[in-house]
């Protein structure tokens, strides 16, 4: 990846809606170059998709925490179907699959503290699997808008 693929990938974490003439001109390049090259790292899988960021208050879930889960045994078996579970649930933000005391990281949003008490006690303690789970109260939930790529060094 050169500094304009870079310069494009940058531009569209922090808008993804960019028209492409505007795109070329913050990346300074051509029209046609900006859209060849956003083409190109499509297929390249280095960008793999584009989604609204949203206001999880305004859609009734202004509270938000991580479930630290782990189960028993911890194999794959358990580990697949356990993921897909999880994401299933209408709840859930993110799953991380995770080295350390615990197996996974439950990112949720819920509407209050009783409906995740709610989903702590009907969706993950009835589990079989689920050995034991600690969960976290986000004060604050930040997330970063752009990640720059590495470089050679």
């Amino acid at each position: 990846m050169d500094s304009v693929d870079a310069a494009i990938v940058r531009e569209l974490q922090k808008d993804a809606r960019l028209p492409n003439k505007e795109l070329a001109d913050r990346v300074n390049v051509a029209a046609s170059t900006c859209v060849v090259r956003h083409r190109a790292l499509r297929e390249r899988g280095v960008i793999t998709g584009y989604h609204a960021e949203v206001d999880l208050t305004a859609l009734g879930r202004p509270v938000q925490a991580v479930i630290a889960v782990r189960v028993r045994p911890h194999t794959r078996v358990v580990v697949g179907p356990f993921m897909e579970y999880v994401l299933s649930l209408p709840e859930v933000l993110a799953v991380s699959h995770v080295a350390g005391p615990e197996d996974f990281l439950v990112h949720v949003a819920v509407a209050d503290t009783a409906h995740l008490q709610r989903l702590v006690l009907d969706r993950f303690t009835t589990r079989r699997e689920v050995s034991e789970l600690h969960t976290n109260l986000l004060f604050q939930h930040v997330r970063k808008h752009t990640v720059p790529p590495t470089t050679a060094g």
